[in-house]
This record gives C-alpha cells, sequence and structure tokens, in this order.
C-alpha cells in the first residue's frame, strides 16, 4: 500500500491508514442501514461514501452520514464527545435579587 497526499494522519506513511474492515458494509449502502462502530480512529475510505454510521461517543451512538468532503478523516471527528457548558441556575439567581 502506498502512501497518499489525501490521508492526513499520525500514523507513518508507510504504515497506511488505520481502518475496520466493517462485514456488511455492502448491506448497508445497498439497504441504506446504519453501521454501529466504536472505531472512532478508523480513517474515512473513499467506499464508505454515502453509508450511514452511528459513531460512539462515550455515551450514546450519534448518527454520521459520510460525505465526499469528510475522506481523510477520522470517525471520531464527527461524533462529538463533549457537551456544551451553560450556567442553568444564574438567571434564577439574578431574579431573586
Amino acid at each position: 500500500m502506498h502512501p497518499s497526499l489525501v490521508i492526513r494522519s499520525g500514523r507513518s506513511a508507510w504504515k497506511g491508514p488505520y481502518f475496520v474492515a466493517f462485514p456488511n458494509l455492502r448491506e448497508a449502502l445497498q439497504n441504506n442501514l446504519p453501521i454501529k462502530t466504536q472505531a472512532r480512529s478508523c480513517t474515512i475510505l473513499p467506499n464508505f461514501v454515502g453509508i450511514r454510521f452511528m459513531v460512539h461517543n462515550g455515551k450514546d451512538y450519534v448518527p454520521v452520514q459520510v460525505t465526499q468532503d469528510m475522506v481523510g478523516h477520522k470517525l471520531g471527528e464527527f461524533a462529538i464527545t463533549k457537551k456544551r457548558f451553560t450556567y442553568k441556575c444564574v438567571a434564577s439567581l439574578l431574579a431573586s435579587f
């Protein structure tokens, strides 16, 4: 396998991209079924375009629809793991003054 310029990774170029073999890839493409995975470090390959993945973020499975622009990135980049922090009790404290 030769390294390409499209795939960005932290791995050595001679190792190639890291990906997981999904056994039901063809069935998911034909029937539009999502593939549940916990492999967040899996590199998105060109044959994944059009497939829906359910990527685990540590708590839930987040739906990710793979497009052409995502090729070369990791699955985990599109399933955020941190919630946005908000102050919920500030409004009630201000109203009491």
